[in-house]
């Protein structure tokens, strides 16, 4: 990983073969099911959808998250995009 100076945040992201992924620089889990992980990261929201997904590992004070399941896609969320999501999330929730 490139080395960004001193005071910018870093994360790691590892996948092995779309069933196993690491995530560093997290900061909170806001919301998962089986087939959609909501992440607050140091680099913003990051949404992970895939199949059969659960949490492997959670340490918050490490900032570390690991997911296994089958892994479909990734994506960061510009701010409007992740408040839609999160109500996506509780409005399932209070069906």
């Amino acid at each position: 990983m490139i080395d960004q100076g001193k005071g910018q945040k870093r994360q790691e992201v590892k996948m092995l073969n779309r069933k196993l992924l690491e995530i560093t620089g997290v900061q909170n889990v806001e919301s998962f099911d089986s087939e959609e992980f909501l992440l607050e990261t140091d680099l913003g929201f990051l949404a992970i959808r895939g199949q059969n997904l659960h949490m492997k590992h959670l340490s918050l004070e490490q900032g570390l998250v690991a997911i296994e399941g089958l892994v479909h896609s990734l994506a960061y969320l510009d701010g409007s995009n992740a408040a839609k999501s999160s109500k996506g999330f509780f409005g399932k929730l209070f069906k």
